[in-house]
């Protein structure tokens, strides 16, 4: 039976953006974006200060390793963010994803979410989860969009996030 990583595409197309395996050639811009205390401020994972060999670390052993899923997000050819299923042994693939701040709100976080999605429903994903701080209204409206439903509270059990209150989200596939 072939695994859920056998069955994610390597690449994916939408109106406006390329979801494709993180390169090397992508970490300069990924430095740049990620060294931001606004991102590192909502995500539970990100190094901060973020450099470059933070971002050659991501893409050589941590965006396609055992546990990761992660796509580039690139809009015209340029980096602009990464998205990705955390995938742990006997847990729902969790969809998590960061944009640089000179491209938050003109949806390219919900355009990106929503492509995930449905390729992991193609894979044949039957549910997936997410997570965002209760104070991180704009993540939570893009899980939403995407199809997640918030299905109650929780604390950050680990990470940078550890101890602050999320929102735990879920998206069911019809059968």
């Amino acid at each position: 039976m072939a695994s859920l990583r056998d069955t994610l595409p390597e690449t994916i197309q939408t109106e406006r953006l390329v979801l494709a395996t993180p390169s090397l050639a992508h970490v300069p811009d990924m430095a740049v974006l990620a060294n931001s205390r606004a991102i590192y401020e909502v995500l539970s994972r990100l190094p901060h200060p973020y450099s470059e060999d933070d971002g050659r670390v991501f893409v050589q052993t941590i965006a396609r390793g055992p546990a990761e899923w992660a796509w580039s997000i690139l809009r015209d050819g340029q980096f602009i963010g990464t998205i990705g299923l955390h995938l742990l042994p006997d847990q729902l693939p969790e969809l998590g994803y960061w944009l640089g701040e000179p491209f938050w709100g003109v949806g390219y976080a919900t355009e990106a979410a929503i492509a995930v999605v449905a390729a992991a429903r193609t894979a044949g994903v039957t549910a997936l989860r997410s997570r965002a701080l209760l104070t991180n209204t704009g993540s939570r409206n893009v899980l939403r969009k995407a199809g997640f439903t918030e299905i109650g509270e929780g604390v950050d059990a680990t990470g940078t996030l550890q101890g602050q209150g999320v929102a735990l989200m879920r998206l069911e596939f019809a059968a």
